[in-house]
């Protein structure tokens, strides 16, 4: 028989459960759209939790996927074991099927069955299955589906076999899925069991039998609709169709191991420290691939962090293989090749991966030429202390590595080759003091951004129907009242609270644009709405206060939104779109959405790009953008399939949750998104366009802020008076403004240059009168005094012309300026050993009320008592020779 792709494996099961009447979703993004107590997408069920808890509804009750998903954090944290073994991941493929209170336990455990041995044709004789201890039903099915004997059919405890989704909530036993992959394979052990954790019996497939629900008191209680989960790694999977012992093995990764052998020059299975760099290069860039595709961003927090440390460690490892010429750009090109028929959307951003990937490794390459002197100097204090161990502390290991991002494994080997010993001990007491501080930031980021239980059982039986659309006043009943987050009757004079309305005009924050103002009218009620967001699909909380009488639960009533605020909203709204696509136009399509901000006074883009905009560039976007506008153009608003607005080429956003049918809105001929928000007629209501200001906000990140209409006009009158009053200032007409003050920066740098002449001359006579004032301290030449009037920069200058003439010694140079001290301390190379100018800078700050710092060679620092400059100045000399150790 021959043997299964990767690519047939993946396609065979999503046809398999197709025809098995199971919905085919595609995967979600690695960033999860409604979860925000994830970094990133873990499974297959991320997407569909709100389908199991009854929060959103979906048109079918059977899906299937093949999910991207990523494990790196929290218990699901496969890194340090990439590489290392035969199957773990940072990134991977797991298929899944789904049942949403349909099939259980009989028809997962079919289906399960019969894809793997019929379809995929894998033996029946080498597969297993395990279950939950007291699982008695999953085990006769295994008997009577599968004819599994009881030998092949094993129980294990709740650590292994019953999953839960939380402290409480849905919960159930789950049954895996094993294959026997010989006693070639593994550890060779007589004794090796399925649990044991060599790979020999292998985890094919995990069922999961959501049948409880677990209160706050541990109490298990049947679940009304009993649902099914499955996960399965595609790569595992297609190693055992492949008959491959390791995942590493299957043609969805030896291609980028080829790839590694061709740009380091050495054979893969040669060496064992060589494969495993070869296997954390080739999983780390699938990982960095899909991650900066899906718009995930390298930066020092969060996801962006977590995608810089597994960047740079494949780094690491490229230069472990010999690889210092960049290299990762080339790997993520063929990640793309091999997997772009899986994920189109890859290839279009092909660019956008390499040109990120080169951008992190040159960074990468500089944080070594920082951080390694900071290592080496660290080495050289600890060895001065001449103790019968050099130790280099915890605290000191994990600032270079968190801080400097110094891999771990690095500093072992420096640290081995200087004969000094590491401190992991320390450095793991560091490591677990900031992973808890980041897990309570993320449980409070969650809790924060996480929807209220109030919010969730309203939308059980709760739904608002949104008519603002096309209208900005409507009838209404107040469906239900909530104060402090709890349901109440009613909202009294003078408090705020939030109201449900069963219809409403009121547009809930979503997509950027902020939500409606306005007021709700009744029968002696009158309550300003503040604010309106939808927390949940179909469900818009109105955040009011009441000013007259009071709101109650089931009362009639009138909403009615702020008019004009909606009207210049929807000004920006429509703007951000024109934004977008004169963006793509002019830049490049690799520009992508990725944020914004719609507001009444103004709006705010964010889009992904590698550097500043120029003038330029700037007025090509403004010019385009204003031609839009005044060609008023009509902006038309359809209904469609989500798999047609895509095929009409309207742009979607990472992230984005979107049913099967979207809304759709476009300027013929150019622009066309999907967006839930409120926009103009025709572009000409916007009047005029101006950006305001144009930055960057991230690494690959830029920002756009503008201003539309009226808001527009007056920004540009602010700056026709600023140009009047500088004109006036410098008495000139306002067009003449750039060249005048080009007259006076030459005029002032001809006089900056006389200034630095005189000051190069003063130098010259202050160093002479310096060395013939040089002390000898214990066999150093020490140089010391006040230089008044220089700043940093020119004290610097004058340390260097002293290091100069005295070839070996200690420079320590002071200066005062409007009562604060400035210090400059300069050791010479060959006595950085025995001294450090840091040490020495910092001891004669104190003495000024000043603190300061730098390398070995040369520090600077501050003062506030200039009173002490001298005193601190004639005590030099002795602190050199009590710093200065022995040669």
């Amino acid at each position: 028989m021959r043997r299964l792709t990767g690519g047939e494996t993946r396609e065979r099961f999503l046809r398999f459960f197709e025809r098995n009447g199971h919905a085919m979703v595609p995967s979600s993004s690695l960033v999860p759209a409604d979860d925000p107590t994830l970094l990133f997408t873990n499974a297959g069920m991320v997407q569909f939790k709100g389908v199991f808890l009854g929060t959103d509804p979906r048109p079918y009750r059977r899906a299937t996927t093949v999910q991207k998903c990523l494990r790196v954090s929290g218990k699901h944290n496969d890194l340090e074991n990439v590489g290392r073994t035969a199957r773990h991941h940072t990134f991977f493929e797991m298929l899944g099927n789904f049942s949403f209170g349909d099939y259980f336990k009989e028809g997962a455990i079919e289906f399960g069955w019969e894809f793997l041995t019929r379809e995929l044709g894998l033996p029946e004789d080498r597969l297993w299955a395990t279950i939950y201890k007291d699982d008695d039903e999953a085990f006769k099915l295994w008997q009577k589906v599968a004819g599994l004997p009881e030998d092949r059919i094993v129980r294990l405890g709740e650590k292994d076999n019953f999953w839960a989704m939380g402290d409480t909530g849905p919960c159930g036993p789950c049954s895996e899925l094993i294959i026997d992959q010989g006693p070639t394979v593994g550890c060779g052990r007589p004794t090796c069991s399925i649990e044991c954790g060599c790979d020999r019996y292998l985890e094919l497939w995990n069922l999961v039998f959501m049948q409880y629900n677990r209160d706050a008191s541990g109490t298990l209680a049947p679940l009304p609709k009993p649902s099914i989960d499955t996960g399965a790694g595609l790569e595992r999977i297609a190693a055992a169709c492949q008959g491959v012992r390791s995942n590493f093995e299957t043609d969805l990764i030896r291609p980028l191991i080829a790839t590694v052998e061709g740009l380091s020059r050495k054979a893969y299975g040669s060496d064992e420290r060589r494969d495993v760099s070869m296997r954390v290069i080739a999983d780390h860039a699938r990982a960095v691939t899909f991650l900066l595709a899906d718009g995930v961003l390298p930066n020092n927090e969060g996801r962006g962090y977590v995608l810089r440390r597994i960047l740079r460690r494949g780094l690491r490892h490229g230069r472990l293989l010999g690889l210092d010429e960049p290299f990762l750009a080339t790997v993520t090109d063929k990640v793309i090749d091999v997997m772009t028929d899986a994920y189109p959307e890859l290839e279009g951003s092909r660019a956008h991966v390499a040109r990120l990937a080169r951008i992190e490794e040159d960074r990468f390459g500089h944080l070594l030429r920082e951080a390694l002197p900071r290592l080496h100097d660290l080495i050289q204090t600890v060895k001065a202390q001449k103790r019968d161990r050099a130790i280099l502390p915890g605290q000191k290991l994990f600032e270079l590595y968190d801080t400097y991002g110094l891999p771990r494994d690095l500093i072992d080997e420096i640290a081995i080759e200087q004969s000094v010993e590491c401190d992991w001990g320390g450095f793991e007491v560091e490591l677990k003091n900031q992973q808890e501080k980041s897990r309570a930031h993320l449980k409070a980021f969650g809790e924060a951004q996480g929807v209220a239980t109030a919010y969730r059982e309203l939308a059980k039986g709760t739904r608002t129907t949104f008519l603002g659309y096309g209208r900005l006043e409507a009838e209404a009943t107040v469906a239900a009242v909530l104060s402090d987050g709890a349901p109440v009757e009613r909202i009294d004079t003078g408090r705020e609270g939030e109201v449900v309305l069963n219809t409403t005009p009121f547009y809930a924050e979503a997509g950027g644009q902020v939500g409606d103002t306005g007021f709700i009218r009744g029968d002696g009620v009158l309550a300003e709405v503040l604010d309106a967001k939808r927390p949940l699909p179909g469900l818009i909380i109105h955040r009011v206060r009441v000013k007259r009488g009071e709101l109650r639960k089931g009362q009639r009533v009138l909403a009615r939104v702020d008019g004009d605020r909606r009207s210049t909203t929807v000004k920006n709204h429509t703007a951000t779109h024109l934004v977008h696509a004169a963006l793509r136009q002019i830049l490049g399509d690799h520009v992508r959405q990725e944020g914004s901000l719609v507001a009444p006074d103004r709006l705010r883009f964010d889009f992904r790009h590698y550097g500043p905009l120029s003038d330029k560039e700037i007025d090509r976007i403004e010019g385009l953008v204003n031609d839009t506008l005044w060609a008023n153009l009509p902006v038309l608003v359809e209904e469609m399939r989500l798999e047609d607005a895509l095929a009409k080429g309207a742009l979607a956003f990472f992230g984005d949750k979107y049913g099967d049918d979207v809304r759709v809105v476009s300027v013929p001929d150019f622009s066309i998104e999907l967006c839930g928000g409120t926009h103009t007629k025709a572009t000409g209501e916007i009047g005029l366009f101006k950006i305001a200001h144009e930055t960057g906000i991230a690494a690959g990140i830029r920002r756009i802020e503008a201003l539309t209409g009226p808001g527009a006009f007056q920004h540009l009158k602010q700056e026709e008076e600023v140009l009047h009053e500088s004109a006036d200032r410098l008495k000139t007409k306002p067009l003449d403004v750039p060249e005048k003050v080009d007259r006076l920066f030459d005029a002032t740098r001809a006089l900056e240059r006389e200034v630095q002449q005189l000051r190069a001359r003063l130098g010259a006579g202050i160093a002479d009168e310096l060395l013939k004032k040089a002390k000898d301290v214990s066999g150093v030449t020490v140089v010391m005094g006040r230089a008044e009037g220089f700043d940093q920069r020119a004290l610097r200058e004058l340390a260097d012309r002293l290091k100069d003439k005295i070839g070996s010694g200690v420079i320590v140079l002071g200066s005062s300026s409007d009562r604060r001290v400035s210090w400059v301390a300069m050791v010479t190379p060959d006595l950085t050993s025995r001294l450090q100018a840091g040490k020495l800078v910092k001891e004669v700050a104190a003495i000024t009320g000043g603190s300061g710092g730098g390398r070995a060679d040369l520090a600077e620092a501050g003062g506030k008592d200039p009173e002490q400059l001298d005193e601190a100045l004639r005590l030099v000399p002795e602190l050199v020779k009590r710093l200065l150790t022995k040669p």
